[in-house]
């Protein structure tokens, strides 16, 4: 009796991980994301006012790779190449400035085995700012650190298919430099809304 109860003991401690293995630890999605960046930027000396300076909003594509440690605990990093953004100051054009923004963020995936597979998550963002093309001599930061944010969800369209539904916020920011001196603090803060497809393996 105590030997079957023991066999019992072991299969049902192994089952955890065997359960996540049944459909694979690795994941790959592929996202249209949408950014939409907040723009509070502080206010520029001669300039009344803020919120002076806009980074465009744009529709991006978007890949993610993920582990799953457990069924429930999984690590995504989101990539992208670098993105151009169109950089204003009240509604005149300064020129453009590309971004590339890989994110590491960490899940909870609530209902692992179900058809609907609410997620949340929480990272840290590294966006570098490259290719300045801005006029009078103005620059952006080099990089910027930030916290991540995430909330989705994965529907099971068939085997080792997924929907995807995602939505994610970003702490990003920068500061404008007007020949080598700060001008301003651009906090871009984007919203992230993505719809993709996964798959599982």
């Amino acid at each position: 009796m105590k030997k079957q109860l023991l066999v019992a003991l072991i299969a049902a401690g192994l089952a955890v991980p065997a359960l996540a293995q049944s459909e694979g630890n690795w994941m790959v999605r592929a996202r249209a994301v949408n950014i939409n960046t907040a723009n509070k930027s502080d206010a520029i000396p001669g300039l009344a006012g803020k919120d002076d300076i806009h980074v465009s909003d744009k529709l991006i594509p978007e890949v993610d790779i993920s582990y799953f440690f457990t069924p429930n605990i999984a690590a995504e990093l989101v990539l992208t190449y670098p993105q151009e953004h169109n950089v204003s100051l009240n509604g005149t054009k300064l020129g453009t400035v590309e971004q590339l923004p890989p994110t590491l963020l960490v899940q909870y995936h609530f209902m692992p085995e179900a058809k609907f597979r609410p997620y949340v998550g929480i990272g840290v963002n590294y966006t570098l700012f490259t290719n300045d093309d801005l006029v009078m001599g103005l620059k952006t930061e080099n990089d910027s650190v930030g916290l991540a944010l995430q909330v989705g969800m994965d529907v099971k369209l068939a085997d080792q298919w997924y929907l995807n539904v995602d939505v994610k916020k970003i702490k990003m920011g920068t500061d404008v430099e007007l020949n080598g001196s700060k001008l301003t603090h651009l906090d871009i803060d984007p919203w992230l809304v993505g719809v993709g497809v996964g798959y599982r393996f």
